[in-house]
């Protein structure tokens, strides 16, 4: 038996000013109102369809050489904006000791600027609702989605396009007159961007908010309802949620005897009360260990540098076939802040699959979290999930680079499946990428600590102490964030 320690608190508390308990009071029953009258979730699906027939966008592959606004550098292959703003797209070559394939170059964008990912929250008649946006990107394979209040890049807001100004963008650019509830700086796909980070905020106004075209307010319960349905919730959306200060401890206060043991573990891990197999000094130690010691060096170079890379008349591949393509695409859209513009994006070469395997140890839900070293991490390595692969990238390599525990998650029966649904990545720059998100409860054979002894870079993890992680910038990267907000979405019993 593996026993827990006692909880104890080694990351920084919330700034003063901020009442935590009030806060979370407001989270938990937020969380345990599935339906609103602002939008009854028997509307929802019709205003999502019917604001999807006035904003929709037409994407069309096009010539590299064909991008309108951007300039391919003769000397170096680099694809940047005209504007100097943006985004480029550039190599990078990487070496990761003891990975799968220890050296290796790539494509990757470099966006340096920080953009902002904010949800605006407000109580109506004592319950928290979200201010969400019905937001169509290029990408999405299903184009809309719901997306935070504000998601925009800095040469978004600041008109660097010439387009329409962001709705509601003043809450976030100075919240001094209001309460912040989160407010930190979250990486983006460390495999396709480099160093790549955006602010996400949660900010929390009493007075009047004039309800724009394509926005809606919703409870967190709905947001959970809607995040158990394929491609709704976008990948913005998801990280911003995963960084609520989320407490079991007011949820548990509903629970009833009899009732699922895997929510019951779930709320008891969202409660630091309960403990951890690992103190949250032990996890940092074990982090900045790896990060200390860690031999990964990821260098820029020129796009036209990289290796087993081809350029053709349409995109930048893999002599393979595999991993992705760098795309260019004509974009004509309706309900956006421009009408009409071309980029390049990344097109993955298959839907990866993304997921957690849990364990209840003690009655309390654990985690297993893997720390992974990525090209585009700002600090080495970042927690990510058990499993983050495209099956076929690994067909070309020897069977012992095929990653830990994804054969114990395809081959999970349903009974222990837990969550399982295809959600889209960032649409903005990569075109129709999406992942199939699980969470899977694990086999019980042998013990946490021998699961842990036989692979070195996974622990197991309980979610308060992701909640905590989640407060500070890059540990915890952005597929794990959607899947810390997949977990809470099953935390509240399900609707009737």
């Amino acid at each position: 038996m593996t026993h827990l320690s006692a909880p104890r608190r080694t990351v920084p508390a919330r700034p003063a000013g901020l009442d935590d308990r009030w806060i979370s009071e407001k989270i938990a029953r937020s969380v345990l109102t599935p339906d609103s009258p602002l939008m009854p979730m028997r509307d929802f699906h019709g205003w999502l369809a019917e604001f999807g027939n006035r904003s929709s966008t037409h994407v069309t592959r096009i010539p590299l050489n064909d991008l309108d606004g951007w300039h391919i550098d003769p000397l170096t292959g680099n694809i940047g904006h005209d504007s100097g703003k943006f985004f480029t797209v550039e190599g990078v070559a990487a070496h990761v000791p003891g990975h799968a394939v220890p050296r290796w170059t790539q494509p990757i964008i470099i966006q340096a600027e920080i953009g902002i990912l904010g949800i605006l929250v407000k109580e109506f008649d004592g319950v928290l609702h979200c201010l969400m946006q019905a937001k169509v990107e290029p990408g999405n394979a299903n184009g809309l989605q719901i997306s935070p209040t504000v998601q925009a890049t800095r040469s978004n807001y600041e008109g660097v396009h010439r387009g329409r100004g962001v709705p509601y963008l003043e809450y976030f650019r100075d919240p001094s007159r209001h309460l912040l509830i989160t407010d930190v700086r979250q990486s983006e796909q460390g495999s396709w961007f480099l160093r790549k980070h955006n602010r996400n905020m949660v900010v929390a106004v009493t007075d009047d908010v004039e309800l724009l075209d394509g926005f809606c307010w919703l409870t967190l319960g709905q947001l959970h309802r809607l995040l158990a349905l394929e491609n709704v919730v976008n990948m913005d959306a998801r990280t911003v949620l995963s960084c609520l200060p989320f407490d079991g401890a007011h949820l548990l206060q509903t629970m009833r005897p009899g009732g699922d043991p895997f929510r019951l573990a779930l709320a008891r891990s969202c409660a630091s009360a309960h403990g951890s197999v690992h103190s949250t000094g032990e996890l940092l130690r074990w982090i900045t260990d790896y990060r200390s010691n860690a031999d990964v060096t990821v260098s820029r170079i020129p796009l036209n540098r990289v290796e087993r890379w081809h350029r053709g008349e349409y995109s930048i591949a893999h002599d393979t076939g595999r991993f992705f393509e760098v795309i260019a695409v004509d974009i004509q859209a309706s309900g956006r802040e421009v009408r009409r513009w071309s980029q390049p994006m990344i097109e993955p070469s298959e839907n990866g699959i993304v997921a957690l395997l849990t364990r209840r140890i003690d009655g309390v839900l654990h985690v297993l979290l893997h720390l992974r070293p990525e090209p585009g991490c700002r600090d080495t390595a970042e927690l990510a999930p058990t499993v983050d692969v495209a099956p076929t990238n690994y067909d070309a390599l020897p069977g012992q680079a095929r990653p830990p525990f994804l054969d114990a998650v395809l081959s999970a029966p349903p009974e222990r499946i837990r969550y399982d649904v295809t959600l889209s990545e960032e649409g903005g720059r990569f075109h129709h990428a999406a992942s199939r998100y699980l969470i899977v409860e694990a086999d019980e054979a042998g013990t946490a600590a021998e699961t842990e002894a036989e692979h070195p870079g996974f622990r197991w993890i309980a979610v308060h102490q992701l909640v905590d992680l989640l407060r500070h910038s890059h540990y915890v990267n952005i597929q794990a964030r959607s899947l810390v907000a997949c977990l809470h979405s099953l935390s509240a019993p399900p609707a009737a």
